[in-house]
């Protein structure tokens, strides 16, 4: 996927572990782990809101987008 999720960075940036963080925004500390990893398909806007109020950061200092170019990437003809 595309979308790369940089909230380990900005923990560490902010020096805040993830069960604090979870504890400030209201979400099981497993779910904070999810987010950590990559391993989501989506998130709130207003959980993405809570996060950034909490980190005092931006969307985009959470939220990246690396085009894939890998071999598993579609190749443009949409047959990929």
């Amino acid at each position: 996927m595309p979308i790369i999720v940089n909230l380990d960075v900005m923990l560490a940036r902010r020096k805040m572990r993830s069960k604090e963080l979870a504890q400030r925004i209201g979400i099981a500390e497993p779910n904070v782990s999810l987010l950590k990893s990559g391993k989501v398909k989506g998130i709130r806007f207003d959980t993405l809101a809570r996060i950034c109020e909490a980190l005092d950061c931006q969307p985009g200092d959470i939220l990246e987008y690396r085009p894939d170019h890998g071999p598993d990437a579609e190749d443009g003809s949409g047959e990929g």
